[in-house]
């Protein structure tokens, strides 16, 4: 199949979409298809991908590209790539990786536009708010890039990765990780990340009396990140915003930690049985939610190497071969049903 494949954010900048994008797009081309894809985001470099990547394209290209196609794949819908898919009628296919807002134009009109497509959808909490059918695929992870070191001890207790911004819940983990020392334990934190909350959450640890438990190490990606994972023994992931999946739960268990969540969003699909999913609290109550499960995660080894034993078969729905032939199963299904229509119009 040719494959337009549109994602508005991609190299070189970075996040989940462009990860995923990247991964998928490789994946449909060494799988026979001819990929496109198209993006928003300026390059500064010449390409390398296997595929071809048009960036920035003009009204005129677009549309050819477009109607080149056989089936267009949008990873999250893209009103500003899907006008010329609106007229030439593309069998189309929409992956969600997040929540489509419920107010302003935009969202009402992508909502409008939903009939027209087949839906995935990255995990079961993102299809419950889609009046649409979806075929729920969980996100994948870099398999070749996240995996356990031999021989690595694992000395230190607490790794928090992502962004350093309020939606992520930092400051409440410092909050549960005073309440812990008031209470006699002290565990080490590490955050790896940065963000508009770095200074704040550095004066907080201070006001607390646990900046010396807490390394703020900044942001680490590739080889190092795998490294920072492999020598921890918990990954605490501590959001107050509804996690559409979370890929760092993956990635951490694929190093060997155990992840402890909230209940937000998808993130109970991406831990499945390989760790902690807390109650669900209010912000005033989740600090206390947060030091009783990590008091009680790292007080009990046993059930440390229990979810350890459960990874590997959990890992496995999430490798890119085995997500990009679930995806490549729904473009292929669009394409075919579209065949099978336009040849009933003209017969």
């Amino acid at each position: 199949m040719n494959i337009l494949f549109c994602s508005v954010p991609f190299r070189p900048s970075v996040g989940g979409i462009e990860t995923v994008s990247a991964l998928m797009a490789e994946r449909f081309q060494r799988s026979g298809h001819r990929v496109v894809l198209v993006t928003q985001t300026a390059g500064n470099a010449p390409d390398t991908d296997a595929f071809e990547v048009v960036r920035q394209p003009s009204v005129q290209r677009l549309f050819a590209l477009v109607r080149w196609a056989e089936v267009v794949f949008h990873n999250n819908i893209s009103l500003r790539f899907a006008w010329p898919q609106l007229l030439l009628r593309r069998p189309w296919v929409v992956a969600h990786h997040t929540w489509i807002p419920t107010r302003g134009l935009a969202a009402r009109l992508k909502r409008l536009v939903l009939p027209l497509a087949r839906h995935i959808a990255v995990s079961q909490a993102v299809a419950s708010t889609l009046a649409v059918r979806c075929a729920v695929v969980p996100n994948p992870y870099a398999d070749d890039v996240f995996t356990r070191i031999d021989d690595t001890s694992r000395e230190r207790e607490l790794v928090f990765v992502g962004r350093l911004v309020s939606d992520k819940g930092v400051d409440l983990l410092i909050d549960a990780l005073a309440l812990l020392a008031r209470r006699g334990r002290h565990v080490r934190l590490t955050v790896v990340g940065d963000g508009p909350e770095d200074a704040a959450l550095r004066r907080q640890a201070q006001a607390l009396n646990v900046a010396d438990r807490i390394d703020f190490v900044g942001r680490r990606v590739g080889p190092e990140l795998v490294a920072t994972l492999n020598v921890h023994q918990v990954l605490v992931v501590p959001s107050v915003w509804e996690e559409p999946f979370g890929v760092v739960v993956l990635e951490a268990l694929a190093c060997g930690c155990v992840p402890l969540v909230t209940r937000r969003g998808g993130l109970p699909d991406a831990v499945g049985a390989c760790g902690v999913v807390l109650p669900h609290s209010d912000r005033p109550a989740l600090s206390t939610t947060l030091a009783n499960g990590i008091d009680a995660l790292l007080g009990d080894p046993e059930s440390l190497d229990h979810y350890r034993h459960q990874v590997a078969p959990h890992l496995e729905r999430h490798t890119r071969d085995r997500v990009a032939r679930d995806y490549l199963q729904v473009l292929t299904d669009a394409y075919r049903s579209h065949a099978t229509q336009s040849a009933a119009r003209v017969v």
